[in-house]
């Protein structure tokens, strides 16, 4: 009669080797699986697309811009295949890639300035030429795919970025606005004569009067667009703030707690990043934002080319912003601007805003709220 002990340990051997065979049929059937390779040239009303396979190349064609068509080609043409499609972000966004990714389908999207091209591509540059290329690096497996946002997140985004660009149109109706008055010879009173419009200017503006008409007329339209661009300025800003407390309060409030990141800067950084737990380090966060300098090295030559041009050039404005705002309230913060001092200001702003999204990604991956050091503080 068996013992348990040997009953445990037989059904310990029999999970083992099922475990084993169940692992050895999925790395069968992942070598024997045939698969498909798709490069995808995205336009508004047509696409261009060119599939071959892990054995011979099938065939480029166009079809009209919509996702259930490929899918269907696919499956008629490939049926019981592995899929791999690749297209480069653009203007399209990443709807098609969260269509086809609930598919089963493996998509990349991919940076335009990341596909290698050579020498040929510069002078022949076709849509069919595009896609083939695409398709030729997915097989070869040289492609690195971007984050594809959530359909959520990316919406988000998007509430971000309007804000964005009500803040540049609010900025061209106040320079309109005193455009118009310098043109017409009408000096502003040096009270309200700066960037920052108080009800009392307003109200000035709204008496004012021209020795026609059409002035007035003209001058009114001007303060009704000001007005209706400014309550939606104000109102977005309140709908982020919202939205972040009531989906993410927690990562919302970690980044209220750093010194210069206020309610709407912690919403725009939950918008351009999403979940910022996915950064596995400091430095891919730092390069996600932009704030990591262009290096040339070649033999024994070396030279800074600056700071890098692919960033989140909004999220990046904003943080180097903060950065100003931080040394004013953070002793530590201070003692690192003083460090550097004799160098290009404006080099040294960007090395504090560099330490600031260290911070920002230590306190979300720790959930541990920024604390000033106060013993600096007490030895100042």
């Amino acid at each position: 009669k068996p013992t348990p002990r040997h009953f445990l340990k037989h059904l310990c051997k029999s999970i083992t080797l099922s475990f084993l065979k169940t692992k050895i049929m999925q790395l069968h059937d992942a070598l024997t699986i045939p698969k498909i390779f798709i490069g995808l040239d995205i336009h508004k009303k047509s696409w261009t697309v060119s599939i071959q396979t892990d054995l011979f190349f099938h065939k480029t064609y166009s079809l009209p811009s919509v996702s259930e068509d490929l899918y269907q080609y696919v499956e008629r043409t490939f049926p019981n295949h592995e899929v791999h499609l690749v297209y480069e972000a653009g203007c399209c966004g990443f709807s098609v890639a969260r269509f086809f990714l609930n598919l089963g389908w493996h998509v990349l999207v991919v940076n335009p300035s990341d596909v290698k091209t050579g020498d040929k591509e510069r002078y022949q540059k076709t849509d069919a030429l595009d896609s083939k290329n695409l398709s030729n690096q997915l097989k070869a497996g040289v492609l690195k795919g971007i984050y594809i946002p959530t359909e959520e997140h990316e919406q988000f985004m998007t509430l971000a970025r309007h804000r964005t660009q009500t803040t540049k149109k609010l900025r061209q109706t106040k320079s309109h606005i005193k455009s118009m008055l310098l043109f017409h010879g009408i000096k502003v009173p040096d009270q309200f004569d700066n960037s920052n419009w108080s009800n009392d200017f307003v109200i000035w503006l709204e008496e004012l009067k021209f020795s026609t008409s059409c002035g007035d007329l003209a001058l009114q339209g001007k303060i009704r667009m000001y007005k209706f661009i400014k309550s939606e300025y104000l109102q977005i800003a309140n709908q982020m703030r919202f939205h972040c407390r009531k989906n993410n309060k927690k990562d919302y409030y970690l980044l209220k707690s750093i010194p210069g990141i206020g309610g709407y800067l912690a919403s725009v950084i939950i918008a351009e990043c999403g979940d910022l737990r996915r950064f596995n380090t400091e430095g891919q966060f730092s390069s996600y934002i932009g704030l990591v300098p262009g290096i040339y090295n070649s033999g024994d030559s070396e030279k800074c080319l600056g700071i890098t041009p692919r960033s989140r050039s909004q999220l990046r404005s904003y943080l180097i912003e903060a950065a100003w705002v931080a040394i004013r309230k953070d002793i530590e913060m201070q003692d690192y601007y003083r460090k550097h001092q004799g160098k290009n200001v404006k080099s040294i702003i960007v090395k504090v805003a560099h330490k600031m999204a260290r911070r920002i990604l230590s306190v979300i991956k720790t959930e541990t709220p920024y604390q000033i050091n106060r013993n600096l503080v007490i030895e100042q």
